[in-house]
């Protein structure tokens, strides 16, 4: 239980970052939800999320492509309830193109939100984990912190940075009752990837199930596209006492992708 912890869940108003939120809510924790919506979406989707488990909510608005952005939302979670026990650095961005056509932009944007947030969040949060010698950081990387697959340049540059980062912040913090671990999902029922999927669509006539079927079939072994509450129940068990002697892992969570 993490009843008296607080959490800090980045991009946590759908998809994963929700499920990890309502998680960590069921299991006692205090969450601060981020997001991009206006201060009356996000509370409303926060206050959902109190109610699942009798705890306090907040909801702190912030676009982490923008250089400061992810200190100050440290700052602004530790305003809102208190400095974060637990940060889930969930945030982030897609774009698929070849190589030689991907916009700089687009390479600028994704490393900024998928790999230098969590690196500014974490940087942020150590400190107050330390003193309280006491602290779980999970990083949401993916599939794609650990294998490649063709046109996801910026993509795999940054789960794979976030795989490597968070395997130092390990070492350097192992000796203060902090782990920091990643969670690597495989095909997950999330928007990210629906684009990935309509694209699949119009090859079978706007079938979505076969379409998700003919994806899985290329990589995912259970050929089950897997909901967002289990990458919930993941990240709340890192960061719970049982797996205090976990840290520095990167978790895959795919259906047996990485098996292969």
């Amino acid at each position: 239980m993490l009843n008296g912890r607080t959490a800090l869940v980045t991009g946590s108003t759908q998809g994963i970052g929700l499920a990890i939120a309502k998680a960590l809510a069921q299991a006692g924790a205090n969450v601060v939800l981020h997001g991009i919506e206006t201060a009356a979406e996000g509370e409303a989707i926060a206050a959902g999320v109190a109610a699942l488990g009798g705890v306090r909510t907040a909801y702190v608005q912030a676009n982490l492509a923008q250089a400061d952005a992810a200190s100050r939302l440290v700052a602004a979670a530790a305003a809102a309830l208190r400095s974060p026990d637990i940060v889930v650095n969930n945030a982030g961005i897609q774009f698929t193109c070849p190589i030689e056509t991907f916009p700089t932009e687009r390479w600028d944007a994704i490393l900024a939100v998928n790999l230098s947030a969590a690196f500014l969040t974490m940087r942020a949060a150590v400190p107050a984990m330390r003193e309280r010698g006491w602290g779980r950081i999970v990083n949401i990387a993916s599939v794609h912190g650990l294998v490649a697959s063709v046109n996801k340049a910026a993509y795999l540059a940054a789960k794979h940075g976030l795989v490597g980062l968070s395997k130092g912040a390990a070492l350097e913090t192992a000796a203060q009752g902090i782990t920091v671990n990643c969670v690597c999902p495989g095909w997950t029922d999330t928007a990210i990837i629906q684009p990935q999927i309509d694209a699949r669509a119009a090859q079978f006539g706007g079938d979505r199930q076969a379409a998700i079927r003919d994806l899985l079939s290329e990589k995912q072994p259970n050929l089950t596209l897997l909901p967002p509450e289990r990458i919930g129940d993941v990240a709340a068990f890192l960061c719970s006492d049982a797996a205090a002697g976990i840290t520095g892992v990167a978790l895959p969570v795919d259906g047996g992708w990485t098996a292969q």
